[in-house]
This record gives structure tokens, sequence and C-alpha cells, in this order.
């Protein structure tokens, strides 16, 4: 399969650089450069403004979004970004990777432009006290002072008529403020610090999280072909990040259930082929298996050993499903024997009922199966509400964690013995102050944890945990959307 992923790769580069040299650069969306030129005929404007209604007239054609004279369109004549695979979607489609949201999602960003080019910058810093195990029920908790965060930059421009290239870097300085050992998360597990498992810490991320370069061409306005090299990045296998789902943006935690679900989001070497046909997408990847080794600033050994498929559907502006299977190859450094077949289902949603005001939801399940061991399941209910400065949030999961997982005593507890845990999660943000085209929030949160009796001796009976944060993150870009 690599092989055919890197030919196709190759192939539609070349036909990319092809069309590049043969025609001169117009707007990023053949459809806004219709628009404008029919509303140039039909009105005496000057030309400027002539082009400014025609692609506020575009996107008022989107699915459930017009333009407003904002962060995102007072600039006269700016040309939109598009989404990452597709000249004919919305740049609001665009999730993590190749991934879906719903077109009604909220952006958090700040755009610019240059002559051929469009940018966009976007990030999250969580400045942050957390203790796990408030009441010191049990002997596993603990707490710290630290700031998770990441940085995403997007680059994009039209590659002759039916093009799209399009750029992604993802940084995050998780190395410097969490450390080797990442934050305290009950119940988390997963990759490894000096040679030991994670376990009840959520491990830091790399400081590279994503450098990719993808290409897609648009036969038909409904009809697209593209393809997604990363280096790291993200194949095609699970939910768009927990990161980037704005139903889950306000929370500085990971989901304990997050390597059942979306733990490929950074990948040393990916390459993914996708085909659009109207609202559906089925994607194909090739990529490395083995999941970060714990030197958070290299670039890990491309392996090009495992496989994933996924398929997309958005039925609707509210609406983004998609169900995926892949074959992860010993994802884990310290158990190289262990492959894992993982298979997931998700449906987020979203649903703008005013300005500033939102409501986003994802539901989801994962599953991964290893050899010759029963299945261990993982499910997630999250939602978010903003209404202007104001962010509520809340997140239920249940996990099946297992003895080796939790690093546990095999002759006390059994060898394949499997945790039902449960967790929720009730937090808010408050935006304070806003700073340029930044919004500084204030927030807390709360934990509930309900965990296998058998556990108690290590975590005490519902152990709760708490933080308190400072949140520093780009501003709404407002769109009025039509429902």
């Amino acid at each position: 399969m690599s092989k055919i992923l890197w030919f196709t790769a190759v192939a539609l580069i070349t036909g990319a650089l092809q069309s590049q040299a043969q025609e001169p650069m117009k707007m990023h969306d053949s459809t806004m450069h219709h628009h404008a030129d029919t509303t140039a005929k039909k009105t005496s404007q000057p030309k400027k403004y002539q082009h400014h209604e025609g692609m506020q007239h575009n996107m008022q054609n989107m699915p459930g979004m017009s333009m407003t004279d904002t962060a995102m369109s007072g600039h006269v004549g700016m040309m939109m970004m598009s989404n990452s695979q597709s000249l004919n979607l919305p740049m609001t489609r665009n999730g993590s990777g190749t991934g879906w949201l719903p077109d009604a999602s909220p952006m958090y960003g700040v755009m610019l432009q240059g002559k051929k080019w469009s940018y966009m910058l976007h990030g999250n810093v969580s400045l942050r006290y957390t203790k796990q195990d408030l009441f010191n029920k049990g002997s596993r908790g603990d707490s710290k002072f630290d700031a998770p965060n990441w940085f995403m930059g997007m680059a994009q421009r039209k590659v002759g008529q039916k093009g799209l290239l399009h750029l992604n870097l993802m940084m995050s300085l998780d190395p410097v403020t969490e450390g080797g050992r990442g934050y305290p998360l009950l119940f988390q597990t997963g990759e490894s610090w000096k040679g030991s498992p994670l376990i009840d810490r959520q491990h830091p991320h790399d400081l590279f999280s994503e450098l990719s370069a993808s290409y897609a061409y648009a036969f038909t306005k409904n009809t697209d072909l593209s393809i997604y090299v990363g280096y790291p990045g993200e194949p095609a296998l699970g939910p768009v990040a927990f990161m980037h789902r704005p139903s889950a943006m306000g929370n500085p935690d990971a989901p304990i259930s997050h390597h059942w679900s979306d733990a490929t989001h950074i990948t040393f070497g990916v390459a993914t082929v996708g085909f659009r046909f109207y609202q559906f997408k089925l994607e194909a990847s090739s990529f490395t298996g083995r999941e970060p080794n714990e030197n958070r600033y290299n670039f890990d050994k491309p392996r090009f050993d495992s496989w994933s498929t996924r398929l997309n559907y958005n039925p609707s502006s509210n609406w983004a499903l998609q169900v995926s299977h892949g074959f992860i190859k010993a994802p884990e450094e310290l158990h190289p024997g262990e492959n894992v077949y993982r298979t997931t289902a998700s449906a987020t949603y979203s649903l703008p009922f005013g300005d500033e005001r939102t409501l986003n939801a994802t539901a989801l399940w994962g599953l991964n199966k290893t050899p010759n061991h029963q299945g261990d399941n993982a499910a997630l209910l999250e939602a978010d509400m903003r209404v202007k400065r104001l962010e509520l949030y809340t997140r239920y999961e249940f996990v099946q964690k297992t003895t080796e997982e939790l690093v546990l005593d095999p002759l006390k507890y059994g060898d394949d013995t499997i945790f039902p845990v449960n967790a929720v999660t009730l937090g808010f943000n408050y935006d304070l102050f806003k700073i340029g085209a930044l919004n500084l929030a204030g927030g807390g949160q709360m934990m509930w944890f309900g965990a296998d009796n058998r556990l108690n001796s290590l975590y005490g009976r519902n152990p709760m945990a708490g933080e308190v944060f400072l949140r520093l993150y780009p501003r709404l870009m407002k769109m009025n959307r039509k429902m």
C-alpha cells in the first residue's frame, strides 16, 4: 500500500507543478471568481467593491454560513481559505490532519493574506495548577504547575484552475513546560519515560507535532482527489484530534480514552490518499505505527508499517460523521511485539445560535484489539457551549483499562483483567481581557472518577481532581450562519 500511496503522491505533485507553470495564480475558489465576475457585470460599483461583494455572495451560498464585515471579511478583496483538501468546501470543515468537522463549526484564529498565499495562525496555552486526587484518597494522584500548549500555522494557495496546495506546521512546547513525564491525570496511560510506562500521566507532545503538505485536484465541484504527506502527520484513523475539536478546546486535559481514538495524530511518516464524492470522503493511509519516542525534539524513524482507512460523511452543515479501522504495528516502544487493530466511530455536532453563541458536541467510540486478547473499549461524550465571554464544557468517558496498562501486579490482579473506569468533567472559561487578536480567559474544572472497586486500595473510592487555569487563545473569527 505504501508504494501505491507514494506513487500517487509523486504523480499529483508533478501535475501540480506543471499546472502552476502553465496557469497564472487566480482566486482561491473558481466559484468565488465566477461570482465576482457576475457581480461586476450587474453593478456599476468600483471594481474592488464588486470583487468583495462577489466573495460575500459565494460565502453565503456555502452550507450554513454567510460572511460579515469582521476580521475575516473586513479587508476588501481578501481571498478566503478553503478546506485544506478541497477548493469547493469551506475552511470551517478543517479538522486535524485530513479529518472533517461540521461546516457550522466555530473557527478561532488569525487570518493573514499575501499576494498569492493565504495564511492562518492558531494555538492554545493553558497556564494552570492541577491536582489529581484532591482529597488524597489514594496513592497515585499528583499535582503540578504547568502550561500544556500547541501552536499551528497553515498556508494555502491555488495551483492552476483546479489544484490546491496546503501546508501545515504544528508545534508544541510541552517538552519544556511539561517535561518528559508529562502532566498528572488519573487513569491515563500510554507511552513511556526513562524506560518505564507512563501511568496516571498524560505524555507531552513532540516539539514538531505536524509538518505536512497536501495537494487536492477538483475534477468537478463535487469530486476531489487529494494526497497528504506528513513527517510527522496524522493518518486517516479516528475522529479529529481532541485539541482541534470545538467540543474539547476549552478543556486543558487530554481524554483518558485518547489512546483508543485519536492517539495517532502525531505519526512520524504518513501518506494519505482521499477521494471526495459530494458529502462523502473515502481515505486510505500508510503510516508509522510506533508512537513518538522519549526524545521529544527529534524526528523519529519513518517505517510505513501500518495502514488505515476511513469513511467521512457530512449529512448537513451541522454534522460530521466518521468510521475508521486500522492496523497499528507495535505502537508502544516497551511492547515491540504487540500490534493493535483499532476501530473507531464518531459523530460531531455544531450549532451556532446567535452572535458568539455556539453549541458543539462529540460522541465517539474506540476499540483496541490485540491478537489473542479480548478487545478493550472506550466511549466519550463531550459538549461545549459558548455564550459571549462564557464557555461551559463537560465530558463523560468510559474506558476499559487492563492490568498491563495500569502497571498492576499480575499475580494479584490477573494477566488479562479488564477494569472499567468512568470519568466526568465539568468546567468553564470566562474571557477576562482581549489582547489584540487574542483572548485571555480564566477558568477551572472538576473531575470525578468511578472505577472498579478492586482499584480502591490504589486510587481510593471515587477520587476527584481539580484545576484552575489562565487560557490564551485566538479570538473567534465571526461568521453569520444561515441554518
